[in-house]
């Protein structure tokens, strides 16, 4: 899918909210973030007509409501071709940098799995604890891929990343296996 494509259409959200209190800006804000929405300026947000971005667009003007403020979607196309391209490229450059900072969680992952092998902190609840962090990778994954419509050139890094730190976590969980095995007490 390109931006280019005459058929793909964006929605854009106009939100307005009342200044106090500030939690209410704040929901929608992270809403509109957590959903993978642009932010094009103050209260504008724009996302590819796809239905990936459905409920979050919803969840957003929901809670606009909620607040007593007001929301307006509308349908958009760029009027030229490098308008639609702007606008993938924009929408592209800000799926690089979820890919980017997923790619530092996956870095932060792994540093954890070795500071425990170094430590030989090779626990049940240590293991539970680190396969929590994985399923939280994994869930990441799994909703960033469905926001990157365009294809961010870090989505492939990514998912060979997200590979190796389940390699990471089976060889922690061998391990701890390993360990709990030969602990004194145990049976043979």
């Amino acid at each position: 899918m390109t931006a280019t494509d005459p058929q793909l259409r964006w929605l854009v959200l106009v939100v307005r909210l009342p200044a106090e209190p500030s939690r209410h800006r704040v929901a929608v804000w992270r809403e509109l973030r957590k959903a993978g929405a642009l932010s094009l300026g103050q209260g504008v947000w724009a996302v590819p007509d796809v239905p990936a971005f459905a409920d979050g667009m919803e969840r957003a003007v929901r809670l606009t409501n909620a607040a007593g403020g007001q929301a307006m979607t509308l349908q958009a196309t760029g009027r030229a071709p490098e308008d639609a391209a702007g606008f993938e490229a924009m929408f592209t450059a800000a799926r690089s940098a979820d890919w980017a900072e997923f790619l530092a969680d996956c870095g932060k992952f792994e540093q954890e799995i070795a500071k425990e092998i170094r430590i030989a902190k090779f626990t049940l609840a240590e293991l539970e604890e680190e396969e929590q962090s994985l399923e939280r990778l994994r869930r990441r994954h799994r909703d960033l891929t469905a926001r990157d419509v365009f294809g961010a050139p870090e989505a492939p890094r990514a998912a060979e990343r997200l590979k190796g730190c389940v390699a990471v976590c089976e060889d922690y969980a061998e391990r701890v296996f390993a360990a709990l095995h030969h602990s004194p007490g145990s049976r043979p």
